[in-house]
């Protein structure tokens, strides 16, 4: 798996990663913002982030993909 895909939808509160960041499997990449809660999306593996494809502010569902991989 080349990404990281949000567990739920919402919308993109923050990114925690930018494009060349090394990952660790479990790291927060991104917060997301749904009914007034703040929900951590972590990394399911170690990675190099190769490109965000959701900004802040959009809104996603879930499956979407966030955070593509090297």
């Amino acid at each position: 798996m080349n990404h990281i895909t949000a567990t739920m939808a919402g919308n993109v509160w923050k990114i925690l990663v930018k494009a060349g960041d090394k990952i660790e499997k479990g790291q927060e990449v991104a917060i997301l913002e749904s009914m007034k809660m703040e929900i951590p999306i972590e990394a399911e593996r170690a990675g190099k982030v190769k490109a965000i494809v959701k900004p802040e502010g959009e809104f996603v569902n879930e499956g979407d993909v966030l955070i593509e991989l090297e």
